[in-house]
């Protein structure tokens, strides 16, 4: 899959080495999250509500609260024709064009590249998306939204590391780990947005719980 145009990383680089040992346990204990981390994502339409659930669940933040950093002024010159199809607008209705950054505490846990059809929304949620850094799914919310996947694709797995250099070598992921593209459809099936989102191993930044020792 194509990665979103004009996508930002600043502010991503890899995850801190915080307790992710390099070794085959340490290895299947981060696979194991990263899956649990897909069928987070995979079981909510907003994914907002969904990082918000992983960074409570994982304490990364005494706030388990997502924020949106908006980007300003990336947004690309033409809509692509794919977004047009799947959204099911013509070739002169508009568009909008929004990237962010989704937040929680310290961690930049994904980037998020949204194109809207702003008449399918309420001139309120227009507002919001133009003047505030709101999270695209909690502006709209009131729509009762439907998410439609297109592609959820896994970008980096553990299993693919080389074998560490050094007895004390920690994993340290590159800076993307997953990307999903998605439609929004309101509660009567109608498109009104389309969303790449690019997940970051900053969602890997945190201390696993200890492993426990099997029973005999």
């Amino acid at each position: 899959m194509a990665a979103a145009t004009g996508m930002v990383w600043a502010g991503t680089a890899p995850a801190a080495a915080s307790g992710w040992p390099d070794t085959p346990s340490g290895r299947a204990r981060m696979l194991a999250a990263i899956q649990e981390l897909e069928i987070t994502l995979l079981t909510h339409p907003s994914a907002t509500r969904a990082l918000e659930e992983w960074c409570a669940t994982h304490r990364m933040a005494d706030r388990p609260v997502v924020v949106a950093h908006k980007v300003a002024g990336n947004s690309p010159e033409t809509v692509p024709e794919r977004v047009r199809t799947d959204l099911a607008v013509t070739a002169t209705q508009a568009i909008r064009h929004r990237q962010v950054q989704l937040v929680c505490g310290a961690h930049v846990l994904s980037v998020a590249d949204n194109w809207y059809v702003p008449d399918r929304l309420t001139a309120q949620m227009n507002d919001a998306l133009d003047q505030t850094d709101m999270p695209f799914g909690h502006v709209v919310a009131p729509l009762h939204f439907s998410r439609e996947r297109l592609e959820f694709v896994r970008l980096w797995s553990p299993s693919d590391e080389k074998p560490p250099v050094a007895a004390d070598a920690m994993i340290v992921p590159p800076a993307i780990i997953l990307r999903q593209r998605a439609v929004l459809r309101d509660a009567h099936g109608l498109p009104f947005s389309e969303v790449v989102e690019t997940y970051t191993s900053q969602t890997l930044d945190f201390t696993p719980a200890p492993q426990t020792p099997p029973t005999r």
